[in-house]
């Protein structure tokens, strides 16, 4: 550190600068003044305004380290970002727009075997039977997708494509549907955006493949808003217990106390609230009293809601 820039980190932080400045180094004072070719009292204003200018750059810094010290934010999709039946009344169009050109059929029996066979799938007992058959996440998902592609091809009355076709085909059914479907609740966009500006991290954590995450997001024009798109097929794990969001926090190399985890389930917020993870819950149901996290009607409602509790 040159005797300049000694001077200069002692009295940024001193009420009055000049006085130390004077009770420094008579010899290393005279030297400065010289190589700068000043008489004493520019030379006085000049290292007034350098110990100020030092000053400011130090309150620059501790305004970084407030941003890098927020909370990191872990957004769930269907429910807070986007509206599910919406949703699904598109994705029962889109399919048989992909489908109809590849395989055959009507659009109006592909809808109609969406809707029957993603029922089945999605029926309480019948997903719990199946994650129970599953070894682990990649077998659970591959038996999905190949599931539910065979299930429309035979209500539609055509023939089913082998395992491997299957599972290509609803992957890059998936791929284009998702990038089609505009189901956003009112606001919403804006609000990541505006989240996005005020320095927080943006992730997902959804009960999706990352794969769907990508399409939505990229269809509401947001994606660059958003660093890793969590679902279980990046942590392996499905979105089931503690495990998805402590497998989510040690990827990122967090510690949990760092998060803030907004859902529409209070499950979901439950199981991050075991591992010290702040929470809110985004509901528009009038029952408070029975959730002990923060709630909030809409998404739209977070940013004013962290300017409160800063």
């Amino acid at each position: 550190m040159t005797p300049f820039e000694r001077i200069l980190t002692l009295t940024a932080h001193e009420k009055e600068p000049l006085s130390l400045f004077f009770a420094y180094s008579s010899r290393s004072i005279f030297f400065l003044q010289h190589s700068l070719q000043l008489d004493s009292k520019s030379f006085l204003c000049y290292c007034s305004r350098a110990a100020l200018e030092h000053q400011n750059r130090g309150g620059e810094r501790e305004r970084e380290k407030t941003v890098t010290a927020r909370l990191i934010i872990f957004l769930d999709d269907g429910g807070v970002l986007n509206d599910n039946r919406a949703r699904g009344l598109q994705w029962q169009r889109l399919v048989g727009e992909y489908f109809v050109p590849l395989l055959g059929g009507s659009a109006e029996a592909w809808s109609r075997a969406n809707r029957v066979v993603a029922n089945r799938l999605f029926e309480p007992g019948a997903w719990r039977k199946s994650l129970q058959a599953a070894a682990d996440y990649r077998s659970f998902d591959r038996a999905c997708q190949v599931e539910w592609l065979r299930g429309m091809c035979e209500l539609v009355g055509i023939e089913t494509p082998p395992e491997e076709e299957c599972l290509r085909l609803a992957r890059r059914a998936a791929a284009f549907i998702t990038r089609r479907v505009h189901a956003a609740f009112p606001g919403v966009v804006d609000t990541i955006r505006t989240l996005h500006r005020q320095g927080y991290p943006l992730h997902t954590a959804s009960g999706e493949s990352s794969l769907e995450l990508e399409g939505y997001l990229q269809a509401m024009g947001v994606r660059d808003c958003f660093g890793r798109l969590y679902g279980p097929d990046l942590i392996e794990t499905l979105k089931e217990g503690p495990e998805y969001y402590e497998r989510i926090f040690a990827d990122l190399g967090i510690a949990a106390t760092e998060a803030l985890v907004v859902d529409d389930s209070a499950d979901a917020l439950g199981w991050a609230s075991q591992l010290r993870a702040a929470t809110i819950l985004v509901s528009s149901s009038l029952h408070r009293a029975t959730s002990t996290n923060p709630q909030l009607e809409s998404l739209t409602e977070l940013p004013a809601f962290l300017q409160r509790r800063q």
